[in-house]
């Protein structure tokens, strides 16, 4: 690369594992015969096909995950090989696996499906943990912040006032949560987690069609379906891909990925 572009790479970016920066176009030709013919390397261009699945630690390490993430994408890697392997798609196509809302892997911002974990019943409640945060015995935010003295804990505060929906507050010295209206952005649950966990009844949110910018802009991926529960042998989540692929194959533009198909022709 000192040779034919600038010296400048990228290792490991969001697109691609080695990245050359800067070159002239005459250079490329010349550059990929080297690299393919006398350097005997494989240079991999935006194929066609379904890339590799990426997941979170999932329930291997995280106490939030609400669904085996690390299995479900072993599965799906093994299931759909020849997706892979053999380009048959208008444009390339990405699962993620996010264990709960936290999303350490961004899906919703970065896959064509994002499989985000979830629970549909209440959030779980330990009132004497509620009442250690207030009173300080317990640090917030799992002593994250304890670079410096930040005051006492105040929950109307870092808590209550954050909630995106208004949907907690304290009454009698008892924390309440009106769930109907939680959209379990897990704010609450990572500033306490000694106090609040996730519901029992644990699933995932399907949510389709995030891509990064090529043609319109980024895009976040859309709601598809509320709550799923992500079991083995995954048949349910296999019915809904399959169905997407035979629309999206059907329908779609060469190179033209499912968040511009449903920008195109409308999400119904």
């Amino acid at each position: 690369w000192d040779f034919r572009g600038s010296g400048i790479m990228n290792m490991h970016g969001s697109t691609g594992d080695i990245i050359f920066l800067g070159t002239t176009t005459p250079q490329l030709e010349e550059t990929f015969y080297t690299m393919t013919h006398e350097l005997q390397q494989d240079l991999g261009g935006s194929g066609s096909n379904l890339r590799t699945p990426s997941c979170c630690l999932g329930e291997s390490r995280c106490e939030w995950a609400c669904y085996n993430t690390q299995e479900a994408c072993y599965q799906l890697t093994q299931e759909y090989q020849d997706e892979l392997h053999r380009p048959a798609f208008p444009y390339k196509f990405r699962f993620k696996f996010d264990g709960c809302p936290n999303g350490c892997v961004a899906a919703i911002a970065r896959a064509d499906l994002s499989i985000v974990g979830t629970w549909r019943d209440e959030i779980q409640i330990d009132q004497e943990a509620v009442q250690a945060y207030i009173g300080g015995e317990i640090p917030p935010n799992g002593g994250a912040h304890a670079g410096r003295d930040w005051g006492p804990f105040d929950i109307q505060k870092e808590v209550l006032d954050l909630c995106p929906t208004k949907c907690m507050w304290m009454e009698d010295g008892k924390l309440k949560i009106n769930n109907k209206e939680c959209t379990r952005c897990m704010h609450c649950i990572n500033v306490m987690p000694r106090a609040l966990r996730p519901g029992k009844d644990k699933g995932a949110t399907i949510l389709c069609g995030a891509k990064a910018p090529i043609l319109d802009g980024a895009q976040m991926s859309s709601l598809l379906i509320p709550f799923m529960k992500i079991e083995e042998p995954y048949d349910d989540l296999k019915e809904v891909i399959e169905n997407i692929w035979d629309w999206w194959m059907e329908e779609a533009k060469n190179r033209e990925r499912l968040g511009e198909l449903i920008m195109r022709q409308g999400f119904q």
